[in-house]
């Protein structure tokens, strides 16, 4: 029987010798010897040599990198088992479940995270819970500190961060100042958006930095500090223009890590004057109901827009086109550069004031004006969506529009069918007043222009009627060239024929007086109306020839050159016919009587005229 408890780790050895000695009296005693083997149970937790664990871990270590190995020890010799918290296990991994190696899981970047702390467990049973067995487990803390290295190279202030895979960059967009032309700079330039500073770019390292000039002062003109990059000026610049200076930032201790930028210096005229507002105080209005975008407008009684103006003296036109405008303490409008203010927002107050400022870009020279902005009743204002033409409009305008093109398609084709159909009768026109105007092809145009009658030749016979047979007679001019002869007033002219479109001398086939003198069987519609006689010097004749037909005209036109060697001009005719004075004793015509005249026939000739028609023949 076992006297005490017994502890396997503390025997030393597991194999226990008992002696057992048998003796009775009489006889002789009996000793034997019984080995206890004594087994190793579950009885003692896992322990860690400690209970928080600190490791030092550079950035940027590579992956699956070791970080460090943290074992648990058991006297009950049991193998044992580990696993990560997954709530910490985002960095870093075990090897395997049996052997506590940390590994590295993902990229460690100081500028992200610098501390990460980890559990790590360790139990002596595979799956303790799931089993009967006893089973006992232990914790330990680890905190992981990220070290930052000296893997970035200074960056020049201030800078746009950007990443590249996992570099991570800063850019700088370059420094500005400006200069006087011949004029030098006392001290340190001013520059935009400030001095020449770089830092380090790893941010727990503060390696010192030096600067330099790579290029761009081949006059010596500026030099920089090599601590603290400020730049000055060592004599004036001649020349007006920009001047870019290269600016070399590198670190002290490892030349290797450097960056540039780029100083653009202007060379410029000095500014004597700023730009300045036309007045110092403005007053505007704005209705209470305008909404946003609406401008401020300059009166109460119309609607002409706010606008400012800045004059610079130094420009020859007053006009500098680097000034842009500002609006100061306020919230309710902007300003355009062309210096219209308008409305931001919907106004609720009586009327509110502000600050207009006028900046030269070139020069940061500014000047100020106070805007005063009342608020007047409201007016009926276009909502923002009836404004322009809806979609409706245009297509109500597209219909319009093509109504009007197919009209206009059905007029001309009906013009163009009707001067198609006419076209027989314009043919026949230019027919019978070919001959007429002396040409081998008709012509168009102007085709009744000239008449030929016998008037002038019916009274010849009688001398006391000679000398005005040319009273009554107006000289009208024509387009083309017109052969001499006795003219017709328009209004003594025949009547238009209804047959050839034309003002002739013939009867139109049907008309009343062919009817009239064809039924009292008189041969007038079938001769000539012409009164022969004998002509003078200077004078034509004309013969008309009718027949049945209408549109069968013959027209011959002798002229008064057959037999002369000078023809007479067209002047000559006007300087003739400015002699001519019409006889007051002579006897008006009337156009419908002229008309009713014409129809009749003719009065008979007498015997001696007959003689002489027949001596003529």
């Amino acid at each position: 029987m076992v006297k005490k408890g017994l502890d396997y780790e503390l025997l030393q050895s597991s194999t226990l010798v008992v002696w057992v000695k048998c003796s009775k009296a009489g006889s002789s005693p009996v000793s034997e010897s019984v080995e206890v083997l004594v087994e190793n149970v579950n009885d003692n937790p896992p322990n860690f040599a400690q209970n928080h664990y600190v490791l030092d871990v550079n950035e940027l270590i590579p992956v699956n990198s070791s970080v460090g190995v943290i074992e648990a020890t058991d006297v009950d010799s049991e193998p044992l088992y580990y696993r990560l918290e997954s709530s910490t296990d985002k960095y870093f991994r075990l090897e395997n479940i049996n052997r506590p190696k940390i590994l590295v899981r993902s990229i460690l970047d100081f500028d992200v995270v610098q501390k990460i702390s980890l559990v790590l467990h360790v139990q002596d049973t595979f799956n303790g819970s799931a089993s009967n067995e006893p089973f006992f487990t232990s914790v330990a803390m680890i905190t992981v500190q990220v070290k930052d290295v000296d893997n970035r190279p200074p960056w020049f202030q201030p800078c746009l961060r950007t990443n590249l895979g996992i570099a991570k960059l800063c850019v700088s967009g370059g420094y500005r100042g400006k200069v006087n032309l011949t004029e030098k700079e006392e001290g340190p330039l001013v520059l935009e958006p400030g001095p020449v500073f770089a830092r380090d770019g790893d941010r727990n390292r503060s390696e010192p930095i030096s600067y330099r000039v790579l290029r761009g002062n081949e006059g010596n003109i500026f030099q920089i500090d090599e601590d603290t990059g400020n730049i000055t000026m060592t004599k004036a610049a001649d020349i007006v223009g920009p001047i870019i200076l290269t600016i070399l930032a590198s670190q002290v201790n490892n030349r290797d890590q450097f960056a540039v930028t780029q100083v653009t210096i202007d060379v410029m005229k000095k500014s004597r004057n700023p730009p300045r507002f036309e007045k110092e105080r403005y007053e505007g209005f704005i209705y209470s109901n305008s909404v946003p975008e609406s401008m401020i407008l300059r009166d109460r009684t119309t609607n002409r827009p706010f606008r400012v103006r800045a004059r610079d003296e130094d420009f020859a036109t007053g006009v500098n086109p680097d000034v842009k405008y500002e609006v100061q303490y306020s919230s309710y409008v902007n300003v355009t550069p062309d210096g219209f203010v308008i409305l931001k927002r919907v106004v609720k107050t009586e009327s509110f004031a502000l600050q207009l400022r006028a900046v030269d870009s070139t020069t940061g020279e500014s000047g100020t004006a106070a805007l005063s902005v009342q608020v007047i009743p409201a007016v009926a204002m276009p909502s923002p969506s009836n404004v322009g033409y809806r979609p409706g409009d245009m297509a109500l305008l597209g219909l319009v529009m093509a109504a009007l093109l197919i009209l206009s398609l059905i007029v001309i084709g009906f013009l163009i069918s009707r001067l198609w159909k006419e076209n027989t009768s314009l043919k026949r026109i230019c027919e019978c007043l070919g001959p007429c105007l002396g040409s081998d092809q008709p012509r168009s145009g102007h085709r009744d222009s000239l008449q030929f009658t016998n008037d002038g030749f019916q009274n010849e016979s009688d001398p006391s009627r000679g000398a005005k047979r040319w009273s009554n007679i107006v000289p009208r001019r024509s387009t083309f060239p017109q052969p001499r002869s006795r003219i017709l007033p328009l209004e003594r002219r025949s009547r238009h024929c209804s047959t050839c479109g034309v003002h002739t001398n013939h009867v139109a086939k049907g008309s009343p007086s062919a009817r009239r003198s064809g039924g009292d069987g008189d041969e007038y519609g079938m001769r000539s109306i012409l009164s022969k006689q004998r002509r003078k010097e200077g004078q034509k004749a004309v013969w008309f020839k009718e027949s049945e037909d209408s549109s069968d005209i013959e027209v011959e036109i002798i002229p008064d050159t057959v037999g002369r060697v000078e023809e007479e001009t067209e002047e000559e005719l006007e300087v003739e016919m400015e002699g001519v004075v019409r006889d007051p004793a002579a006897p008006l015509r009337d156009p419908e009587g002229e008309q009713e005249s014409q129809s009749e026939e003719p009065a008979p000739t007498t015997s001696s005229e007959k003689g002489e028609q027949e001596e003529e023949r």
